[in-house]
């Protein structure tokens, strides 16, 4: 496994050394790692040559950029009133109940993160979720049932 440092060198080899390249080099580290370490936060500083402060306003102002270490697989379910009409409570309470989290708490094994975030754009299909970066729409406790067993028996490529 690459260390911190290999890997926000490797990013800023793509992405420049630029305050520009910010962004995309956190994003590199949550694909590679889950999170963003406060070791990460420090090495990105030093390569960018900025603030650490700044990246972790960067780093904690963006609800898809984790600061805390998360599960293999973050569930992310929309918290728009639009899916809250069409049901969103009982996807929340059905993901709760087969994976024994509740809503910000990760699986004991770290397979599974489960968040709420602002709208997905699905609105249209709601209720909607991410697990990572796969969308899921038109929830119902059946399908959830249906996603999650497909990921607790890994039949589900990333």
């Amino acid at each position: 496994m690459e260390n911190i440092k290999e890997i926000v060198d490797n990013l800023s080899e793509k992405h420049g050394q630029s305050p520009e390249s910010l962004l995309p080099i956190l994003q590199g580290i949550v694909n590679k790692r889950h999170y963003i370490s406060e070791d990460a936060i420090r090495e990105v500083a030093r390569v960018l040559n900025i603030s650490t402060a700044k990246v972790f306003g960067t780093a904690s102002f963006y609800s898809f950029l984790d600061i805390k270490p998360r599960g293999k697989y973050v569930i992310r379910l929309c918290k728009t009133i639009t899916c809250n009409m069409h049901g969103s409570h009982m996807i929340r309470s059905t993901i709760e109940n087969m994976l024994k989290i509740k809503l910000g708490d990760t699986t004991l094994n770290k397979k599974f993160t489960l968040l709420e975030t602002n709208c997905l754009g699905w609105c249209h299909k709601g209720p909607a979720m991410l697990v990572n970066d796969k969308s899921y729409t038109e929830l119902t406790p059946e399908k959830i049932r249906a996603i999650l067993t497909a990921y607790l028996n890994d039949e589900i490529e990333e």
